[in-house]
């Protein structure tokens, strides 16, 4: 979601918190049943915090709550089972983070996770560091040990005497915002910060910890009303004309990121308008179509030759950067991707702008892409175009013909599922960490933003396995995603969708190894290596969790069975016997160890 649609439903969601006016706490009259004079009706009604701290969450839009709960977030669990937050136990703590993230950037609305004390926080801990790096919007909510305990290692004890404060219950690098709540009269401060939070632009991870004893306690006072307007984030007119000026020295390309997926339509007009060539990062697929004629490819991880055949053979004098970090698997900080007058850098977050290629000349801007776009566009008449006569290259069209071989080959299955899925249904697509985001990455083809989900910054594995099922929960349809074996045996959270139908889909790449690392070692010169993985059978495991599941050995079933799994309305297993021999195009990945000396290091 971008910044725009942030504002509009911040300003919906967080317009009044009027529900403090409706909780009869003890020191508010209520009035209409204060007149009603029944000897057993109580003219006052106690809410504890962890009821008010529920109904805080569901005005700030929460819908969805994933955890594992245990006993010392009872109070806390209890009243969320009776508010109007739908609540999945997951089976693990950082699978439920997964997918509280996938599910945030289905539907934009902020997701709770719940643990318990001790291992429970530990246990989660991966899956928000992968929210703090995706820029999702999460609020974590765990117990700690009441006061009266701590100190006496009680059980699964989590205190200071146990583990560390710093990082864990303050803000920092893991959480923009965390506190642990000493007295229930500290609410009403949370709730503002909560609330700032959330409105920001970009992601929020908070972390609410709160002692099982104070959970229960009794709210002694009301909260104020709050009120909230968060206009977007857009540059001034000197700074658009400034943009203006230096794209039209001459022809300039633009690289499209995650951060401007709320701005499809603007980049298109600018980049018909213009004729500027367009590159993406691999979050950034679909954002501008890429079977578009001035599409000239994928850049980073997996991407495609044709943009740096373009960068070398018909290089611009500017690229305009939109919405992203530019990190090592978008730009593996290759200097050709510089153009000579350099980059004219837009993203809301001023930190971003300059930090990927720090010698390079950068006009940097903090903006909403999509309001940056608008503005740039007044600036360049209808009439002007850079040459669109010329060729551009294009990515190479991978179509292979099927083949009746005991073994699949993976660029055989990313054609049918390019086919059935991409173009043939209206799924999110996820690639799993590894071989499935390579080859995802390389050959799928999407033509319209949000289709298309992968982590490339923090990568964690079992992100996309578990992921999976937060993506399809909060679009209420499907939702498919691209797996090696290894991922699938870590963290599957099949039996999670099982238990409430949620129509996720798997397709397990299912090569008897972690073949990334088989193919990388190897690639970088290591012998002998083993990352060999027993081989499984997903469709039995999957049965035995009551989905359903079919498993490929040929090519020619590849459809058939894609197709089955679009139609079912439950949890699916599609379990793919891969040649592991085929390898995966993650040479520009192994290059770059290469440079930072990983040969030579362990030689």
């Amino acid at each position: 979601m971008d910044s725009v649609k942030q504002a509009s439903q911040s300003s919906i969601v967080l317009s009044s918190l009027s529900f403090w006016r409706k909780l009869p706490f003890p020191d508010v009259q209520q009035g209409t049943e204060s007149d009603i004079p029944l000897p057993n009706k109580q003219r006052d009604i106690s809410f504890s915090l962890a009821e008010a701290v529920v109904k805080m969450l569901e005005e700030m839009g929460v819908r969805d709550a994933f955890g594992v709960s245990g006993g010392a977030i009872a109070p806390l669990w209890v009243a969320l089972q009776h508010s109007k937050i739908r609540v999945l136990h997951f089976r693990h703590e950082v699978g439920a983070v997964f997918a509280a993230i996938e599910s945030y950037f289905t539907n934009g609305c902020p997701v709770v996770v719940f643990t318990t004390t001790g291992p429970g926080i530990t246990n989660a801990l991966t899956g928000l560091f992968a929210a703090r790096w995706e820029g999702a919007k999460v609020i974590f909510l765990s117990p700690s040990t009441s006061t009266s305990q701590r100190g006496y290692w009680a059980f699964q004890e989590t205190s200071a005497y146990t583990m560390a404060n710093t990082g864990l219950f303050t803000s920092g690098t893991l959480f923009h915002y965390a506190t642990t709540f000493e007295c229930n009269d500290e609410l009403p401060q949370v709730c503002h910060r909560l609330a700032s939070g959330l409105r920001r632009p970009g992601g929020f991870v908070a972390h609410l910890s709160i002692p099982t004893a104070i959970q229960k306690s009794l709210l002694k006072t009301a909260l104020p009303q709050l009120s909230f307007s968060h206009p977007p984030i857009s540059a001034n007119e000197e700074t658009i004309k400034e943009s203006a000026r230096l794209l039209s020295e001459g022809s300039f390309a633009i690289w499209v990121g995650f951060g401007a997926r709320g701005a499809a339509q603007e980049i298109r007009q600018l980049a018909e308008r213009t004729g500027a060539a367009v590159m993406c990062s691999s979050r950034g697929k679909g954002i501008f179509p890429e079977d578009h004629p001035q599409f000239v490819g994928v850049t980073g991880f997996a991407g495609h030759r044709s943009v740096l055949k373009y960068m070398r053979e018909q290089p611009p004098l500017h690229t305009l950067v939109l919405g992203t970090r530019l990190g090592e698997f978008t730009s593996f900080w290759n200097p050709a991707m510089i153009p000579s007058r350099g980059l004219v850098h837009v993203d809301i977050d001023p930190e971003v702008p300059g930090t990927a290629y720090p010698s390079a000349k950068t006009f940097a801007i903090q903006s909403d892409v999509a309001l940056f776009v608008k503005a740039l566009l007044a600036y360049i008449p209808e009439h002007h175009s850079q040459s669109t006569a010329r060729s551009l290259p294009k990515p190479e069209n991978h179509i292979i013909n099927l083949q009746d071989s005991d073994l699949v080959r993976p660029e055989v299955l990313m054609n049918v599922i390019q086919q059935v899925i991409v173009e043939g249904s209206d799924a999110v697509v996820i690639t799993e960490a590894g071989n499935s985001f390579a080859w995802g990455n390389h050959l799928l083809r999407f033509t319209k933003p949000g289709r298309y989900r992968v982590s490339s910054g923090f990568g964690a594995m079992g992100h996309a396995v578990t992921g999976v099922v937060g993506a399809a929960l909060a679009r209420n349809g499907k939702a498919v995603a691209i797996v090696g074996d290894g991922a699938m045996l870590m963290n599957s959270e099949v039996s999670t969708a099982v238990q409430h139908q949620i129509p996720a889909v798997w397709i397990v790449l299912n090569d008897s190894r972690y073949n990334m690392c088989d193919q990388g070692m190897a690639m970088l010169g290591f012998e002998g290596i083993d990352a060999k993985i027993s081989q499984t059978n997903f469709v039995q495991i999957a049965q035995g969790m009551g989905s359903n599941g079919i498993r490929v050995e040929k090519e020619s079933d590849i459809q058939a069975a894609l197709e089955k799994a679009l139609v079912s309305t439950g949890p699916f297993v599609v379990d793919v016997i891969i040649d592991p021999t085929h390898p995966a195009p993650i040479g520009s990945r192994i290059h770059n160890l290469i440079s930072q000396g990983t040969i030579n290091n362990n030689k």
